[in-house]
């Protein structure tokens, strides 16, 4: 969003309208406001009433110009009916705009019913549906809905059709299809439909879609092939992932913008089994954001892969050097993996003590349990000599 969203001049014409506030969770400085604007995921975005601070509107992950744009909007009219200047509307426009007022308050589980029921009628307007539907989405994936999700998403791609939306609607059917239990009737022949259609959009040139959401669906490509436990597929959706993100990457211009894809691009080289292939993309990053730690904490993971054991530890210290909250223990799991792979169980103890410790003495809100869990789990782990 730094990158490619919010350099865009048409956003000038909003800066006098709201006060942007940008928050590093991980900072335990804003160990408090976390607790306050909680979000099950990163990125989120939250416009708040300027009076009391209560969430009007709630958006998660990346948005193109336009989304943002529309996403400002819903503030405004979310603003506009708390004050009481809203026009009364249909039955389903009440229903959504109750469903809308449950997300922003990140009660996820209220909204999914009330997106359910409002979704039954699809607002007239583009915008306003394609909002609705991703964040139905959202809510019944994280309130593990797998049927509900895939109607909503089947029913979105019936309205949306040949279109960004349309291809953002049949990428979630699918990651819905996926998360259904494997006795469900028909499931496999949905998947295998569903699929075919993700990978006919991202053929499809004559769609604008951003990387990130080429990237998104090739993704889920891969996760399909593995479902089927077909690996040579798995393997060529992996390469085909990967070319991709290179190729991406090659059109960038500056360094924010090449590394904002590197995650991706750690997964899909370790998936397609060729993790040399991206370390020098990896290692480019590390020399031109020098204060970032995720660089080295990516080179240190493609280093495990490649069995490099003495390089990954000195790619995952200087990470830690740098890191900082909850995401530090992320970078102690892949240091400790490098000390197993080396043989040295004792150092790999320390690093999982060190790490239990530091993410026990993290602030309330921000202390993430399932991290600790999980290295709490590989110390158990370990043989003891």
């Amino acid at each position: 969003m730094r990158a490619f969203v919010f350099t865009d001049p048409a956003l000038a014409s909003e800066a006098g309208r709201f006060v942007w506030l940008d928050l590093d969770v991980e900072n335990k400085v804003n160990a408090a406001a976390r607790r306050t604007y909680s979000a099950v995921a990163l990125p989120t975005y939250m416009i708040v009433h300027p009076v009391d601070g209560s969430v009007l509107s709630r958006r998660v992950g990346g948005m193109s110009v336009p989304q943002l744009q529309d996403f400002l909007r819903s503030g405004e009219a979310a603003l506009a009916a708390a004050r009481g200047g809203a026009a009364a509307g249909s039955a389903a426009d009440s229903a959504l705009a109750r469903a809308e007022r449950a997300y922003g308050a990140g009660d996820y589980a209220a909204a999914a019913d009330g997106y359910v029921v409002a979704l039954a009628s699809p607002p007239a307007d583009p915008a306003a549906d394609a909002r609705a539907v991703e964040a139905a989405l959202f809510a019944l994936s994280t309130t593990d809905r797998p049927a509900e999700g895939l109607a909503v998403a089947e029913a979105a791609r019936a309205r949306f059709g040949h279109s960004a939306a349309g291809a953002s609607a049949t990428t979630q059917a699918l990651d819905f299809a996926l998360a259904l239990p494997d006795t469900t009737p028909g499931r496999a022949a949905t998947v295998a439909e569903l699929e075919a259609a993700t990978r006919a959009f991202v053929a499809d040139t004559t769609i604008v879609l951003a990387d990130d959401d080429r990237s998104g669906m090739l993704a889920t490509i891969l996760t399909a092939r593995q479902d089927a436990k077909d690996e040579p597929g798995a393997k060529l959706a992996a390469e085909e992932w990967l070319t991709f993100l290179l190729g991406a990457r090659a059109r960038m211009t500056t360094p924010e913008q090449r590394t904002s894809s590197d995650g991706y691009l750690v997964s899909a080289a370790i998936e397609a089994g060729d993790p040399a292939r991206a370390l020098p993309a990896l290692q480019a990053s590390e020399r031109d954001l020098p204060d970032d730690y995720n660089p080295p904490a990516r080179v240190a993971a493609l280093y495990n892969a490649m069995k490099r054991w003495d390089e990954a530890q000195a790619a995952a210290r200087r990470s830690l050097a740098k890191a900082y909250g909850p995401r530090k223990l992320r970078v102690y799991s892949t240091l400790a993996d490098a000390q197993i792979g080396s043989g040295d169980l004792a150092g790999a103890r320390a690093t999982l003590d060190e790490g239990i410790a530091y993410g026990n003495a993290l602030p309330e809100g921000q202390k993430p349990a399932s991290l600790i869990a999980a290295l709490t789990k590989k110390r158990d782990g370990l043989v003891k000599p």
